[in-house]
């Protein structure tokens, strides 16, 4: 069984590509700069302010206790090191700073016990640290600002904003290489169609403006090979049509004497190839949009179900109530029309059901049979042109070829779907849908 999977846009696509590019270089600078020059600076840092520290406690514990005060303003004036001595035991307070945690490690290096960093409030937020100096407790604190740097919210704040960038610099370049390969797949949808795109600009990127004007070049080509099909299949169908019209006199001048099924036969056969010329036209020529009209489904397609019904076929219409739309009525009727047509020959003259039914979005309308049926692999098949599924290539039996071809391209050039699908307990189902 075939797997489908849910495709991604191109514009997501490279977008995400470059944004993750960008994001995991960036995360690789940022661990490089955090792990081989902010560490060791924190550490040189977190050093030199143990070192102080401990020469701090151990030369207040040798002077004298009149000098004492003298050296602790100095300390604070100078080093903004807030020394206590007799002071009570803080409460411990758990930490997550880097730099205390780098801090203590300075410190148990130093002294050989452990250390623990204590965090205070007093109007801004202080960091102390105790010692024991002679049996008497000695707190050596300073303030948060005292450290000045902050790296961590440096790097953070150099992060987010290089996030943003990396985002907005993968946006940019994914809508610059997509936005002209969505106008070209626009443009090929209108050639597809049978008009005439628009040119192109083609920009100022080198390969995008190369394929830019590749297509340009194409899509004149295009109009320009059926201009001349067009113009070369009217010059046939007018050529061919004068012999008809002399075949069709001659028929009507025969003798009396003629075998009437003779007479019939001549002028079913001028018929049939009148016919074909005509349905080869309509294939060949430009379609273009039919101009919308306000249209009561429920009338148009009572019409032809009773055309249907005239000709001989067994037709049951089923109405949708209160249906009128704004669309292209000729074309409409040329599509319903081929798909009854088609429902009639293949439906084993079983009777053959048309419904419509009107929603706030769209317009459905079904033609169902209770025929054959289409193999699964044929159903996409039957719309190219000339492609039959009876081989005997009659065209009583087996059609032009060209019905279902005419039906899609008429309604591909408004906008509507077509397709053709299984019906349950046997038959095919043509399903016509129309976007509001």
């Amino acid at each position: 069984m075939e797997v489908f999977r849910k495709r991604s846009s191109l514009f997501r696509s490279t977008a995400v590509t470059v944004a993750s590019a960008l994001l995991v270089l960036q995360l690789v600078i940022f661990s490089a700069i955090a792990y081989y020059i902010m560490l060791p600076m924190a550490r040189r840092s977190t050093d030199d302010l143990a070192a102080l520290m401990v020469l701090s406690t151990q030369t207040w514990a040798e002077l004298p206790p009149q000098t004492r005060p003298d050296f602790e303003l100095e300390l604070a004036r100078q080093h903004n090191l807030w020394l206590i001595d007799d002071a009570a035991a803080l409460p411990d307070y758990e930490h997550h700073s880097p730099y205390l945690m780098l801090l203590e490690d300075a410190l148990e290096a130093r002294t050989g016990r452990p250390i623990h960093a204590k965090v205070t409030e007093f109007g801004k937020t202080w960091f102390w640290i105790e010692f024991d100096s002679g049996g008497q407790r000695i707190s050596v604190g300073f303030p948060q600002d005292r450290l000045g740097v902050q790296s961590p919210l440096a790097l953070l704040l150099i992060m987010l904003a290089t996030i943003a960038l990396a985002l907005l610099t993968a946006i940019v370049l994914a809508r610059r290489i997509t936005r002209p390969l969505k106008n070209l797949a626009e443009a090929a949808r209108h050639v597809g169609m049978g008009s005439t795109p628009e040119t192109l600009e083609e920009g100022s990127v080198q390969e995008l403006a190369e394929l830019v004007r590749t297509f340009n070049h194409m899509a004149q080509q295009v109009q320009a090979l059926l201009a001349n099909r067009t113009t070369l299949l009217a010059g046939i169908s007018h050529d061919l049509r004068t012999p008809l019209a002399r075949m069709r006199l001659a028929v009507e001048m025969l003798p009396d004497n003629t075998a009437p099924k003779t007479v019939t036969r001549l002028k079913s056969d001028i018929e049939s190839m009148n016919r074909l010329i005509g349905e080869f036209l309509d294939f060949s020529r430009g379609l273009a949009p039919e101009i919308p009209q306000h249209t009561d489904l429920n009338v148009l397609l009572q019409e032809l179900a009773d055309n249907a019904a005239a000709e001989g076929a067994a037709v049951s219409w089923q109405p949708a109530g209160e249906c009128a739309r704004p669309l292209g009525q000729m074309a409409l009727r040329r599509i319903v029309s081929n798909l009854l047509s088609n429902a009639v020959r293949y439906g084993d003259g079983k009777e053959v059901g048309l419904a419509c039914s009107c929603g706030d979005r769209e317009t459905l309308i079904r033609v169902f049979d209770r025929g054959p049926g289409i193999p699964p692999a044929e159903l996409e098949n039957v719309f190219r042109p000339f492609y039959r599924l009876e081989s005997s290539r009659s065209i009583v039996t087996g059609g032009s070829g060209l019905g279902l071809a005419i039906a899609r391209q008429l309604a591909e050039v408004n906008g509507w779907k077509i397709a053709l699908l299984p019906r349950e307990g046997g038959g095919t189902e043509a399903r016509l849908t129309m976007p509001l």
